[in-house]
């Protein structure tokens, strides 16, 4: 029975209500010496609790999509097949160019929101250079079987969930396609190619979106191998002009990091309450080294940088939530290294999804200036438009160094 299935779902309420009954009902029918009906009468009430535990937990989980699957709760699942040292660039000496381009199978995703807005599609994908397999998530824009547009290559953004987070999450829980969809056909919003590929990739531990020897190649799996997967298979723009990369929290820190770490893959990233050290996250194996806690911080690698990357950053935070380390990075930036800062107020809720749904629209707005070389809609200077439930967010001064607010809408 699926962990996130109606029919499990079901069965916890029916047990719930169950066990909430049989106290009720028997307490004073159980019969026998003393210590037994003290034992059934404890053992009644623990299945009361447990059940209603699990009731809420799973409810919890289907909200917000932490997990997809048992294996993933009970950290079974291991999607590394291996992971050879892939030196500095993460191809392992491997011409991309040369790679024979191959086919995959896509079919409707199942899970709730998945057949919204047209329908999510799933692969699964064997990484032929980082050694990964797992599955991806892809989402075609309403334009994309449109007679008129058959010539057209598109946009592409990468969406990257927190950990525990399933790769679903930006379409179940967030709606990213059931808000882009009327926007996207009215013009507001360019017609992006959202692709969503997991990022759980070793049991009970945040990869950290890094290449690790002997242990995993994320970093591959996601700037390599699941845009080759792309290219093969959609008519996607090539990179790095027409890609982004877009996360949340863990998923946000990945984004920042990646974008910055290669600049010829990607044009652009948007972090939602993401953060630069990656100890921040207590599972991250690259929390727990010195070594590799500095080599992959977001910050330390822009500082560091022999030439300023070419990408624009969206980084929106609360205070003690995202935006202090979304300013070092405006500070740290040199041109043509574009940094833009949201500071979302307390009002607009907590770590939470409520609080990241709102911003697709307005992030996204933000990449079609990006990507697609347009102004989304009319706004005023200085503003970013907040959703529906952040209100106060205010767009912040360029900071010292980062490229000027007529350079974040340039055209690449």
């Amino acid at each position: 029975m699926s962990l996130t299935g109606t029919p499990f779902l079901c069965t916890l309420a029916v047990l719930s209500v169950l066990a909430l009954g049989l106290p009720l009902v028997l307490w004073k029918r159980v019969r026998g010496p003393r210590a037994v009906r003290a034992v059934t009468r404890v053992l009644m009430l623990l299945f009361a609790q447990l059940t209603a535990v699990a009731l809420v937990f799973t409810l919890v989980n289907n909200t917000n999509q932490l997990y997809d699957n048992w294996s993933d709760l009970l950290a079974t699942a291991d999607h590394v097949e291996h992971a050879a040292d892939l030196g500095a660039d993460g191809t392992g000496g491997v011409s991309l160019e040369r790679l024979p381009r191959v086919r995959h199978t896509f079919e409707p995703a199942g899970g709730p929101g998945m057949r919204a807005a047209g329908g999510v599609l799933v692969t699964r994908l064997e990484g032929r250079v980082s050694g990964v397999r797992g599955e991806v998530y892809v989402w075609l824009p309403p334009q994309y079987d449109d007679p008129a547009w058959r010539e057209h290559r598109f946009p592409v953004v990468e969406l990257l969930p927190g950990y525990p987070g399933s790769a679903k999450a930006w379409f179940g829980t967030l709606d990213a396609h059931e808000q882009l969809l009327p926007l996207m056909r009215s013009g507001r919003v360019a017609p992006f190619i959202l692709v969503a590929p997991r990022t759980s990739l070793l049991p009970g531990a945040d990869t950290g979106c890094a290449n690790l020897p002997g242990k995993v190649n994320a970093e591959s799996w996601l700037s390599v191998d699941v845009p080759r997967m792309v290219m093969d298979n959609f008519r996607a723009q090539s990179a790095p002009r027409g890609w982004a990369v877009a996360g949340y929290s863990a998923g946000g820190h990945c984004a920042t990091k990646l974008a910055v770490a290669h600049p010829d893959r990607y044009r652009a990233a948007v972090s939602l309450s993401g953060y630069n050290d990656p100890a921040a996250e207590q599972t991250s194996l690259t929390g727990r080294d010195p070594d590799l806690r500095t080599a992959h911080n977001p910050l330390t690698l822009l500082r560091e940088a022999v030439t300023p990357p070419r990408i624009s950053l969206y980084l929106s935070g609360q205070k003690d939530d995202g935006y202090e380390d979304a300013m070092d990075l405006g500070r740290a930036a040199k041109e043509p290294t574009s940094v833009q800062v949201v500071k979302l107020p307390r009002s607009a809720g907590g770590h939470t999804m409520a609080l990241w749904r709102p911003q697709v629209v307005p992030a996204f707005r933000w990449l079609t200036e990006e990507l697609a070389g347009h102004q989304a809609a009319p706004r005023r200077a200085g503003v970013t438009p907040p959703g529906p439930s952040t209100g106060g967010a205010t767009r912040e001064a360029p900071a010292s160094g980062s490229a000027s607010p007529a350079d974040a809408a340039r055209t690449p």
